[in-house]
């Protein structure tokens, strides 16, 4: 079984691509650029704002299903500079709590649309 899933409190897709694919007990989020789907724009300039944006995305792409963050077993973090990583870090630990998922974060050369982070996901939403 393959579902595709589609919210208006997430941005749209920028290509061809879903928000978010089930399939089977797993939910693969796209990685979500910091865009705040009300306005069209980034959330802020820095590092810990953008992250805030990215993770409020999947969340609100997930509790479009009935999940939540709790499902979330794996998540990649790309960065434009690693040195923010400790600033992303601490907003990253708002969202999750107990069991955190697995995670690896990357410093890559260039973020879409020159956002600072981009942030994908893995939930598992089997019983």
């Amino acid at each position: 079984m393959k579902k595709a899933y589609s919210t208006a409190n997430a941005p749209a897709a920028i290509g061809p691509y879903s928000q978010a694919i089930q399939a089977g007990d797993f939910v693969y989020v796209s990685g979500q650029l910091p865009i705040d789907p009300a306005t069209g724009e980034f959330a802020g300039t820095d590092i810990a704002s953008q992250t805030r944006q990215s993770l409020t995305n999947i969340r609100s792409i997930l509790e479009s299903e009935g999940l939540s963050m709790d499902h979330v077993v794996k998540t990649t973090v790309l960065l434009q500079n690693i040195s923010d990583f400790g600033a992303m870090n601490e907003v990253y630990a708002t969202f999750f709590t107990g069991e955190c998922p697995a995670r690896a974060a990357f410093e890559v050369a260039a973020v879409p649309r020159g956002a600072l982070v981009e942030i994908e996901a893995v939930a598992y939403c089997g019983k």
